[in-house]
């Protein structure tokens, strides 16, 4: 292995001891506390100005102990946003994106146990030069827009096939917000990064 190949592993083996501390520091917070944080953090996206501009909004809902982002989707309804949600396309190892209207009907658990839309119940989205907004996923974040996700790319290549830039939003717990995340040139930094304590725009 060249020294490209090795500092490649080294980075991926920092994100993977990064991401388990973080997870772990995440899943202490009782679920009162995670409801309690995670209100104050959408309550917070839903005050930025690109957020009440946007008219095309894509989130996702939440798994485990991650923040309450499905708090968010019923928000973005509520408000006349067209709302996407992505799913997991296991073949071409990419997200579809799907708009949904109601969630008691139109979603169900998909890869991982994590909830997605039924196809058979949501109208795919073909033209993703449509998305205003996306409240991105991820396990840790840094000040200057840098993202940690679980590993699987899945939103760098969204984003990568996205003919434009849409606002990226992080939501997070200010116990998710590290010093440095090592990043490699596929990774997509966030504009915007909101906690339960403060509101970024990234540089």
């Amino acid at each position: 292995m060249g020294a490209k190949g090795g500092a490649a592993m080294n980075i991926q083996a920092r994100k993977q001891a990064l991401r388990q501390s973080i997870i772990a520091a995440r899943e202490k917070l009782a679920v009162p506390e995670n409801l309690r944080l995670s209100r104050a953090v959408i309550g917070a996206v839903c005050d930025l100005p690109g957020y009440k501009q946007a008219q095309t909004v894509l989130g996702y809902l939440n798994f485990g102990a991650e923040l309450t982002a499905e708090l968010w989707v019923v928000q973005a309804l509520a408000d006349g946003k067209r709302v996407l949600l992505p799913r997991v396309n296991r073949a071409s190892k990419h997200l579809d994106l799907y708009k949904v209207q109601d969630l008691r009907h139109d979603v169900a658990p998909g890869s991982w146990g994590i909830r997605e839309p039924v196809a058979e119940r949501c109208v795919k989205e073909e033209a993703l030069g449509t998305v205003d907004l996306i409240l991105l996923p991820g396990v840790a974040f840094t000040r200057e827009g840098g993202r940690l996700g679980y590993g699987g790319g899945f939103y760098d290549k969204l984003l990568a096939r996205m003919p434009h830039r849409p606002m990226l939003v992080a939501g997070a717990f200010a116990l998710q917000v590290v010093q440095e995340i090592p990043l490699e040139s596929t990774d997509h930094k966030v504009e915007w990064l909101v906690t339960e304590n403060e509101t970024i725009h990234c540089n």
